[in-house]
Parts: C-alpha cells; structure tokens; sequence
C-alpha cells in the first residue's frame, strides 16, 4: 500500500516534514544537543523548574516511598494520598472549590469538553484554540461554531444566533503561538448575557501572570467570573500534567464522565510530589516572573526596532513572522549553526503562509543571551 509514502511526499513538497531534536541535558537554557551547546529559545520551561535541586530531592523521597509506577487508574487503585494534597492544594490556588489532576494538559481539555457538552450543546472557539480544545469539541458531538481570533463582535454575533439550550464559550487565555492574550473581560461579559458557560485554558499564563502566579484569570482580576479552568502542570509547573479546577459539582461530574481521567493510569505518585515542590516555588516566585515579563518587553521592542514582524503581548511567547515555511526552515538551521535553537513553526500548527520563529524565555536567559540572538536574527535576515 503506499497510501502512506505518497501522503509523505506531499507533506515534504509542502516543506512541512517534521523531524526531533534530541536533547542530551537537563532543559535549562543552554542544553546539550549532538555533543554541542545551544542556547535554547523554545522551551515552556518559564521559571527554569524543570531542573530545580529541591524539586529533584523531593522527588528521590518519593522513590523511596512510593516507588515509581502508581497501578492503577485513579478510580482504581491509582490514587495515592499526595493525588489528593495536591488537588486540595491547586484548589486553594486557583481560588476555586475543587480541583482535578489529569496526566496531561491535552487529556484534561479532551476529558472535560467532551464530559460536559454533547449534541444538545453550542461550543463557540476561538480560531486559534489549541488542538486538545479543537479534538474535544469534535469527540463531544456539540455544535462546533469558531470566531474570528480574539473578535469580540465576531462572537457575539455567533452567541446572537444560537438556539441551543446550553452554550459553551472556550478559548486559550495565553496563545500558545502568538503569545497574546484573550479579552477574557469581554468574553465573560458575553458569557454572562447569553447564559455561557466560560472556560479558560490556562497553560502558558499559570505560573507566568496574576498574583503568586495564579494566571491569567488573576492577571485580569476576574476572579469567580470564569466557570472552568484548565492548565498544565508541564511549563511554569517544570512537571506534567493537568488539571480542572471550578465549582464542586462541576468537578466531580467530569470526574464521573472525562474518560480521559477514568481510563488512563494515573501518573507515578512521584509526580505529584514534584508539583507540590514545585507549586510552593511557583506562589513565591514574583521576582522572577517580573524578571521573565521585562526581558521578553526587551527582546520584543529590540526585535520590532529591526523591523521583525512580531505579534505584541506581553508574555515569554515571542513570535516572529517570517512567512513562508521555506524560510522558516532556512532560518531555523541557520541560527542551529550559530548554536542557537529557536523552533520554526509551521502549517497547519499555525495559518498558511504565517510560519514564524516562536521564541519563548526562561527566567534564566540573561540579557547577553537575547542580545547574541538578535544579532544573529540580524545578520540571518
């Protein structure tokens, strides 16, 4: 059968073939790849916890403890007593009732769209909505109805025409491509007019924005004005996982119904020791997340004082849009040669014709780091 090599080839004559870079170090901002050093450009690793001593020391008592594997399901026998610290604890975080952890970001997007909504549902997503958003609203069988990016007349025109009983508004409240943030203000006004449900995922603002690093909801002060949120436990966090995180009864029916929580063994005990170090580092870590905001305000106005064409924001997702993925991959191995590894991104993680540099800061890139990589951006172009 070549179904297969023939729908590679026209990914390649697309220039959208895809390879791995294989990391051969802890992911700080220098790391080891093929022997040599980069400067990376592209990790989720905001506040450099992915490497912190106190969380690895945690996590060699929780060998000792619990051993690796957890056995089970959560509704099994794969829950564990720091399962339930830990979601007590992302509770009191987020300033919501309760609060559950699932192995990933994208299981709990999958899990709780598609838990809540089914045919009898309206789902309005923004056009840019992260993949796990777009696959849970197709598994959940609801109307599937996108507004234009961040459009706030767009969408109400949408919610204006909808006769469903039960509407759902979802969007990201940090964009994972383009850094901006969501008029979540707007959006909840329109939630609260037409009778929506409003969740948020909160992946790359948790950890990175709001008070203690609560995120985006916090950033914006709506607090209780957001009925579901979502985030990840692998970026700021330096684990993995996800999480959902509202009212009680919301929580508890998506633990009885997300079959992405009900059907997968839950990850390693270990693991939620690590997020609760880690959850400690994140609430008292308001320097360095003044620190991160400040150095991608520098890097993003040195870049547009060169004439970049870079999305405004204000968070550690910088991007750069170059166009066509011909020259996203000319200019991704030409920065590899100056060791510096910056991810070019490409069709159809992101529209045609919009490929880009997506540049992302850790707390502990310097000031001479981003200066290395402008001017070599520079010279490239």
């Amino acid at each position: 059968m070549n179904f297969f090599k023939e729908e590679l080839e026209k990914i390649k004559q697309a220039d959208q073939d895809r390879n791995m870079t294989y990391l051969e170090s802890a992911q700080d901002s220098k790391v080891l790849i093929d022997g040599k050093e980069y400067l990376i450009f592209g990790s989720n690793n905001y506040l450099n916890l992915s490497n912190n001593r106190e969380i690895i020391e945690s996590v060699k008592d929780a060998v000792d403890k619990y051993g690796y594997g957890s056995g089970g399901s959560r509704l099994t026998t794969g829950s564990y007593d720091v399962n339930r610290r830990l979601e007590e604890d992302l509770a009191k975080f987020k300033g919501t009732e309760k609060a559950l952890v699932f192995n990933t970001g994208y299981m709990a997007n999958v899990g709780v769209i598609s838990a809540i909504c089914d045919r009898k549902w309206s789902i309005f997503s923004d056009r840019i909505n992260h993949g796990s958003i777009v696959d849970g609203i197709v598994l959940s069988g609801a109307k599937f109805k996108r507004y234009k990016h961040n459009d706030i007349e767009d969408l109400k025109k949408l919610l204006s025409e909808d006769e469903s009983k039960y509407k759902l508004i979802v969007t990201d409240g940090v964009f994972s491509m383009d850094g901006d943030i969501a008029p979540l203000e707007e959006i909840s006004l329109l939630a609260k007019e037409y009778e929506a449900l409003l969740m948020i995922d909160d992946a790359h603002g948790v950890g990175v924005l709001g008070e203690n690093g609560k995120g985006t909801v916090s950033h914006l002060g709506l607090e209780g004005k957001v009925d579901i949120q979502v985030g990840t436990l692998s970026k700021a966090f330096g684990c993995i996982g996800g999480y959902v995180a509202g009212d009680a009864d919301m929580v508890d029916y998506v633990k009885n119904r997300a079959k992405s929580f009900i059907f997968a063994t839950s990850n390693p005990p270990l693991n939620s020791v690590a997020v609760l170090k880690s959850l400690e580092l994140v609430k008292n870590a308001d320097e360095k997340r003044k620190d991160l905001l400040e150095k991608s305000a520098y890097l993003r106005r040195k870049l547009k004082e060169k004439n970049f064409d870079v999305i405004d924001g204000i968070t550690p997702i910088i991007a750069v849009v170059v166009g066509s993925s011909k020259e996203v991959l000319r200019i991704q191995n030409s920065l590899l040669e100056e060791g510096i590894y910056v991810p070019g991104i490409r069709p159809p993680t992101v529209p045609r014709n919009t490929g880009r540099l997506r540049i992302s800061l850790m707390s502990n890139h310097t000031y001479g780091d981003l200066d290395i990589l402008i001017k070599k951006l520079g010279e490239i172009l």
